[in-house]
């Protein structure tokens, strides 16, 4: 157990955990802190003596909560987690060095406020630290996205408006599971009442979002991250269907979730998906994959196949 961490800081810690998770008891707090049910206890007693009040109750549903009209003190953070927190902004959205950049205002007011010693690196850190925008994220709209997030908290059904890639605009009806961060693209992975089916929204597609007052209950043991990789390939306008010669175990270590799911087929495999997007489904996705394939399913992936091959074969042409 560690002991370079002091009793007042594990004690801002067991409030912050009680912020996050009201009622939680003196063993939750024990194994959040990393620390036994009877220093947790004494965390508590140190809070108390700071004039928060934290209230407890048995039974259970029993537990810690802070009192009504709880004052907090103010945010302090540790030189190691200032500097965690500017990196970790940057890596995720490098504009954010610039601070008439939406998120870089907020990180410059969170930079402003810290205290001198450690505010100090942080804003050299920003200042002098650069980072390449990744070409394949997508930033969503801070509205829409907290307007998802609340639906999800608060287990109620939303009308999301959404366009996808090829331009085709719908409204769904849709129980919003979770809100899932995906190699920089946000996904809300949801039950459509439309298709009776799970779906995967791009978030940055979705145009509006209006909650309903029909509430849902997740599935047992979701795991939103494992439902997200199993889904994204479904539910698109273009259906896709392709069909291998090698092995399945060799070619799944080449198909990403987006393009469908690969599956046993005789000697070989199959994989049946669908997309928005053929053009790109074909020359960046199944042009990398090192096996021999055919299109047995999907005219429009066929038409963009073909297009690729007419492209490919006019850049050898009469050459010797």
């Amino acid at each position: 157990m560690s002991t370079d961490v002091s009793p007042t800081a594990r004690a801002l810690r067991a409030l912050e955990i009680l912020q996050t998770r009201p009622g939680a008891t003196a063993d939750e707090l024990a194994e959040r802190l990393g620390v036994t049910e009877r220093a947790a206890r004494r965390y508590v007693g140190i809070l108390r003596e700071a004039g928060i009040p934290v209230e407890s109750a048995r039974g259970p549903y029993g537990g810690y909560r802070l009192g009504r009209g709880t004052r907090l003190p103010p945010v302090v953070f540790t030189q190691a987690e200032a500097l965690g927190l500017v990196m970790a902004v940057l890596d995720g959205q490098p504009a954010a060095a610039d601070v008439d950049d939406l998120v870089g205002a907020a990180l410059g007011k969170v930079i402003r406020a810290l205290p001198d010693s450690v505010g100090r690196q942080a804003a050299a850190l920003r200042e002098h630290a650069s980072a390449a925008p990744d070409r394949h994220s997508a930033r969503p709209d801070p509205d829409i996205t907290g307007a998802l997030v609340a639906a999800v908290a608060a287990r109620r059904r939303v009308l999301a408006t959404y366009r996808s890639e090829s331009g085709n605009e719908w409204e769904a009806e849709v129980d919003p599971w979770a809100v899932v961060v995906r190699y920089g693209r946000w996904y809300l992975l949801c039950h459509s009442h439309r298709a009776d089916a799970i779906r995967t929204y791009r978030v940055d597609r979705v145009r509006a979002v209006q909650q309903t007052a029909h509430e849902f209950e997740l599935p047992d043991r979701l795991d939103p991250v494992a439902a997200l990789e199993e889904n994204l390939g479904i539910g698109w306008e273009f259906s896709t269907r392709v069909v291998f010669d090698a092995p399945l175990a060799e070619v799944a270590a080449w198909i990403r979730p987006p393009m469908g799911r690969l599956e046993p087929s005789g000697d070989g495999c199959v994989l049946v998906g669908s997309t928005s997007n053929p053009v790109m489904y074909a020359q960046e996705w199944l042009a990398s994959v090192p096996f021999t394939f055919r299109v047995d399913g999907g005219q429009e992936l066929r038409a963009a196949i073909a297009s690729l091959a007419s492209r490919f074969a006019a850049a050898l042409a009469n050459q010797a």
